[in-house]
């Protein structure tokens, strides 16, 4: 990890990877972080997270909109404005919104570097080969594994 410098970004600001039914703007990336996290936003469309388990992430979820339900082990947690989970890597967990479509919230990923699946998928998308076979090889290339 390098020491980061100093930053500021707008409301609007980040990189914005989309793909299928998703927008994930990239608040904070690994490389301005310096590796020590990354901090996701997810914009319209907005979808729900299938349970899936992290090899080498843990994720904090901090709900900005909405209600939101997180599955994390063998718990479901039901959480809105203000609230958060934490899901720490090899615990599976899944999120999904009451109001489908309604909610957005911020992702903490640590250690940093996740948004990679994001921008792989992204390419795919750009390319017009998103499919099973993009998600699979980003999927193992990021260490998760999805469960349904």
């Amino acid at each position: 990890m390098t020491a980061p410098d100093a930053f500021a970004l707008d409301a609007e600001g980040g990189e914005r990877l989309a793909f299928g039914d998703v927008t994930i703007l990239v608040r904070v990336s690994a490389e301005v972080s310096g590796g020590s996290f990354t901090l996701l936003e997810e914009v319209p469309p907005l979808a729900n997270t299938p349970l899936h388990v992290h090899r080498n992430e843990d994720e904090l979820f901090y709900v900005l909109e909405g209600e939101h339900i997180f599955r994390v082990g063998e718990e479901e947690h039901r959480v809105g404005p203000g609230g958060l989970v934490f899901a720490p890597r090899g615990v599976p967990h899944s999120q999904r919104r009451v109001a489908p479509g309604q909610g957005r919230e911020l992702v903490l990923v640590t250690p940093g570097g996740f948004e990679g699946f994001f921008r792989e998928l992204a390419a795919a998308q750009a390319a017009g080969s998103l499919g099973p076979d993009a998600y699979a090889a980003a999927s193992e290339r990021f260490g998760v594994t999805w469960l349904s």
